[in-house]
């Protein structure tokens, strides 16, 4: 085999375990693979048309951002999360995302910053179509982004290692109406911070936004006790 061959399938497996990756965060997102549960791979390799190689290579990437659990001899179960682990993340993660809002109003480029302001609007045209999933993914897309336009690598490299663990509270808590909609608003407040290089302000802003996502995420963990007691 020559080594053009043997680049382009090398591309093409990573390219299928990243695919595969993030399909099982969506199912772990939406529930579909709910908490606690064993990771089926029969079923999964049937279900996404895979053979097991890239469906292992993929539970190891989940594996490390802390969704998936994997013992020997036991097989992958989607990690469960407890009320005091969350609220430890986030309290972890708005320190970060405020810093990371801080440093993008001194740092951005007025370009990045229209960009930004685009990306949201796009964001509210799902909210205000109410369709969660669209809205959902958006978001994640401009908490990434303020991560990104911090220009800072560290601060990147460890948000990323936390912020997947939140991906399933954050995305229920977009189910919540009050939630929704007050989201939405603290998001465009921290546009025209961000617009207006007014740092300690847009810190602010995402700061308390992502400690009420952490809340309202509890919240619906302690009603759901409640439900089920």
């Amino acid at each position: 085999m020559n080594q053009s061959v043997r680049l382009t399938h090398s591309v093409r497996r990573r390219l299928l375990h990243e695919d595969v990756a993030e399909h099982l965060r969506t199912m772990i997102t939406e529930e579909t693979l709910a908490e606690g549960s064993r990771v089926d791979e029969v079923e999964l390799c049937a279900l996404l048309d895979i053979s097991r190689t890239p469906l292992r290579e993929a539970l190891k990437v989940l594996q490390s951002e802390g969704l998936i659990s994997i013992e020997p001899h036991k097989g992958a179960r989607v990690t469960a999360m407890s009320e005091a682990d969350l609220g430890e993340l986030f309290d972890v993660l708005s320190g970060l995302e405020r810093l990371a809002a801080e440093l993008a109003a001194q740092r951005a480029s007025d370009e990045e910053l229209e960009a930004f302001r685009a990306l949201n609007d796009e964001m509210e045209t799902q909210y205000r179509a109410r369709d969660p999933r669209a809205y959902f993914a958006l978001n994640l897309q401009v908490h990434q982004r303020v991560i990104d336009l911090s220009g800072n690598r560290q601060l990147k490299r460890v948000h990323s290692l936390l912020s997947g663990r939140t991906r399933r509270g954050r995305y229920s808590s977009t189910l919540s109406d009050a939630h929704w909609d007050e989201s939405v608003q603290e998001h465009n407040a921290l546009v025209q911070a961000l617009l207006a290089r007014d740092g300690k302000q847009a810190g602010r802003i995402l700061f308390d936004h992502v400690i009420k996502t952490g809340d309202t995420i509890l919240d619906m963990m302690q009603h759901q006790k409640i439900a089920q007691a």
